[in-house]
Formats: structure tokens, C-alpha cells, sequence
């Protein structure tokens, strides 16, 4: 069923001239006639008697009319539920629990009136991310390529802000009394990242950061989530992982886990947020603003050296 034929018969019918009709449909009245003459066909029945005055629903008409609506209501519900501007703001993170989600929920906790819509591409490779912002299924990402050549040419890449580490370690750990750690001192102790997927963009840090720190990270094995890795570090004497300042981690009380700072320097996760070069999403504004708002990191810090490239 033509929806544009439905929504000149449903105009039709409540302004009672053809002529109105297409004024305000921007066509001509030879194409609403047309067009309602279709649907009559497609239905099987009549659905006005023209006179003089205008048009007059019959009593088919006047039983199509309700349902009439509902189906223009819903095509243009759906409509605005896609195209940006008119739909919510479509932010990609990393996972729900991530910093970028947590920023997100803060900025909306003190802005509740935005219309903000959390997804997670199920994507590791973060030029798939850039295309989605490309073509705008998604009106932003918090992902980084970090070679910018490769972004596509409508996409435009701003760093956002950054994720000091921290050391997330059980009871039995070594380093489990410490009060902070330095980079120094985590030479030789096993970190465990299970899941880095090749090509992504925390493959180039954590690469960067074994490197630039003689650091053991040890990727080995799927990823079954954050409950396994959690309940694994719980038991053990020698895992420990690497989890970001404003990452939410929730585990059972008799976990004991220990979130350690990493200081001298500390580590720390360059963020950034690709977005279309040209019109963008109009709540995007906001969200920048509120990014350039957030506490900037020590002169000090370790940043890899692609990030703010």
C-alpha cells in the first residue's frame, strides 16, 4: 500500500477539498486524485463522493479513516526514529560499562531533557564504526583510527578525553597492599587482557604500552566476559588486569578485588569521537562541550604516540 496515497486520502478527508489537500502536500491536485484513486482500486471500495463543495467520505471512507491515520502516524514515527535531527542522538560506545558510556550517563543525569540513545556496535575494527558514522546510522562513535588516513573522507575524528588505568588485582596478589604502583614496578607481573582483537584500536595501545614499559600482557584466551574475568582474579595469586579510572566494575563482596592507581607516570587511554564533517547530529554540541569540561590529565601522563594525531 502506497503510505503517501494513504496520507493524501487521510488530508482529503479532513480538509474536504483535493485542492487543499495538494496545496499543503506540495502537489498537484491531478496527483491526489490519482493517488486516491489507486487506493480506491487497491481496497475494492469507494472512499469519497465529490460535489460541488468538495469531497464526502463514504461509508467505506469513513471506516478507513481511523485506521487511515494510525498507518500516517506510524510511517512518520518511524521516520523520525531514523533521520538525524529529528531522531534521538546515536552514540556508539564500547560497552555499556565503558568510561565513554559513564560520561554519557553523567552528562544526561545533569541534562535529563536529551534525547540520547547508548548503542554498542558489535565491531572491533574501528574504520567499521567510522562508516557507520559515515553514512549515518550512528551519529557518533567513541572509537579511534589511529592511523586518520584511513578515515573515510565525510568523517572527522576529535579527541575526547582520556582514561587514566588503573590495576585491578585480587586478594593473593602481590601488589594487592599497594596503595599505587608504578609502571616500574609491574615488570615481570602476568596482566591479563583475554580477547585483544588484532587490527582494533586497543591492540595499538596495549602493543604500545608492552613496549614502551618492558610490560607482560598476556592476551591468551576468548574473552567470556567481565563475571569470568572477575571471579578469575578473585582466586588468583599472579593475574591482575588493567581497567580504566571511570570503567564500572561491579563483583560479589567476598571478592575482595583492589583497583590500584598506576602513578609515575600514569597510563592513559586516549578517547576519541568521530562524527560527521558536515551536518552533524545538532545535540552533538552539548556533548563536546561537556567532554572539553572534564579533568585533564597530569603533565606527566603516558599517552601513545598516535593519540591527538
Amino acid at each position: 500500500m502506497d503510505t503517501e496515497a494513504v496520507r493524501s486520502f487521510v488530508r482529503a478527508a479532513e480538509l474536504g477539498q483535493l485542492q487543499q489537500a495538494a496545496d499543503e502536500l506540495g502537489v498537484t491536485q491531478q496527483a491526489v486524485s490519482k493517488r486516491i484513486a489507486v487506493l480506491e482500486r487497491e481496497l475494492g471500495v469507494r472512499l469519497f463522493t465529490r460535489s460541488a463543495r468538495g469531497v464526502e467520505l463514504t461509508l467505506d471512507g469513513q471506516a478507513f479513516l481511523p485506521h487511515a491515520r494510525s498507518i500516517v502516524t506510524g510511517v512518520d514515527r518511524a521516520i523520525a526514529a531514523v533521520r538525524p535531527g529529528s531522531r534521538a542522538l546515536r552514540i556508539d560506545v564500547l560497552g555499556l560499562r565503558s568510561a565513554q558510556a559513564v560520561v554519557l550517563h553523567d552528562y544526561w543525569r545533569s541534562h535529563p531533557g536529551t534525547d540520547l540513545d547508548v548503542v554498542t556496535l558489535r565491531v572491533d575494527d574501528p574504520r567499521v564504526a567510522a562508516a557507520a558514522v559515515g553514512t549515518g546510522e550512528i551519529d557518533a562513535s567513541f572509537r579511534t583510527v589511529t592511523d586518520q588516513a584511513l578515515l573515510p573522507r565525510d568523517v572527522r575524528m576529535i579527541h575526547a578525553f582520556d582514561s587514566p588505568l588503573e590495576l585491578l588485582v585480587g586478594p593473593r596478589h602481590p601488589l594487592a597492599p599497594a596503595r599505587s604502583v608504578t609502571p616500574a614496578q609491574l615488570r615481570g607481573h602476568r596482566i591479563w587482557i583475554p580477547g585483544i582483537a588484532p587490527g582494533s584500536e586497543w591492540s595499538d595501545f596495549y602493543d604500545q604500552l608492552a613496549a614502551d614499559f618492558d610490560l607482560r600482557i598476556d592476551a591468551a584466551g576468548p574473552h567470556f566476559g567481565d563475571e569470568v574475568l572477575l571471579d578469575v582474579l578473585a582466586d588468583s595469586a599472579d593475574a591482575a588486569t588493567l581497567v580504566g579510572e571511570r570503567d564500572r566494575y561491579l563483583w560479589p563482596t567476598n571478592h575482595d578485588l583492589r583497583r590500584i592507581p598506576i602513578v609515575n607516570p600514569t597510563p592513559a587511554y586516549p578517547l576519541s569521537l568521530m562524527l560527521p564533517r558536515t551536518n552533524p547530529h545538532p545535540g552533538l554540541d552539548a556533548i563536546i562541550t561537556h567532554l572539553g569540561s572534564l579533568p585533564r590529565l597530569p603533565a606527566t601522563a603516558w599517552r601513545p604516540s598516535w593519540a591527538g594525531r
